[in-house]
């Protein structure tokens, strides 16, 4: 039951979307315009560089105010597998993010929200993410590559830092840990499936931290 409180906590969180407000305060509903993503990429084309950071940074702290509501919460009571009630929460957070009820489900694709969770579980995975996302981005220009590398490396690092204790859970747990892991990362490449054949053909499009992206 303390899984589906964690989830529903995090899925509320999750309903806040951050590029929707921005851009109904600049006249727009974000969906129907640039790639229709929610999102921070598509506020940086759409409306520069300050809409999404923006949006960026509120993404990104709804997942982190999420996760630390559920340690407030379940911090004392459920210690022993806080960190698996983290990923469950932030689960919410990206599923609320993704699939907002009160806009028919169309929502983004998951990212920054997950830049909140990397950024609270774990400062070994910080690390390695920052360098796996800005060191793929300044290389290639390519947001979405960067980004699936993210979920790719999380994949690899979770197991090994879990198996080697970091965590401080029972192996069933970490088992349930990584699926859950392993749920988001399919989620990600899944929302992720037009740049993946736009990547494979050399058609994605470029992202450049400039006032002025070039237009489609």
């Amino acid at each position: 039951m303390v899984r589906i409180f964690c989830l529903i906590i995090g899925y509320v969180f999750g309903l806040f979307q951050t590029s929707y407000i921005i851009g109904k305060k600049n006249g727009i509903d974000i969906r129907e315009h640039g790639s229709g993503n929610a999102g921070t990429t598509n506020m940086m084309r759409t409306l520069g560089r300050k809409a999404g950071l923006l949006t960026f940074a509120g993404d990104c702290l709804k997942c982190i105010f999420g996760v630390l509501l559920v340690q407030i919460l379940f911090g004392k009571s459920h210690g022993d597998i806080l960190p698996l009630l983290k990923f469950y929460a932030a689960a919410g957070v990206i599923l609320g993010h993704n699939f907002p009820f009160y806009l028919k489900f169309r929502g983004g694709k998951g990212i920054a929200a997950t830049a909140g969770l990397v950024l609270t579980f774990n400062p070994i995975m910080t690390v390695l993410g920052v360098i796996t996302f800005f060191g793929t981005f300044f290389l290639t220009h390519y947001v979405s590559l960067g980004s699936l590398l993210v979920y790719v490396g999380i994949l690899i690092e979770l197991p090994l830092l879990g198996q080697n204790g970091y965590f401080a859970m029972s192996q069933p747990h970490l088992n349930e840990m990584y699926g859950v892991a392993l749920f988001l990362a399919v989620l990600a490449f899944w929302k992720h499936r037009e740049n993946i054949r736009r990547l494979l053909s050399g058609t994605e499009r470029k992202t450049y931290l400039s006032k002025k992206n070039p237009e489609i």
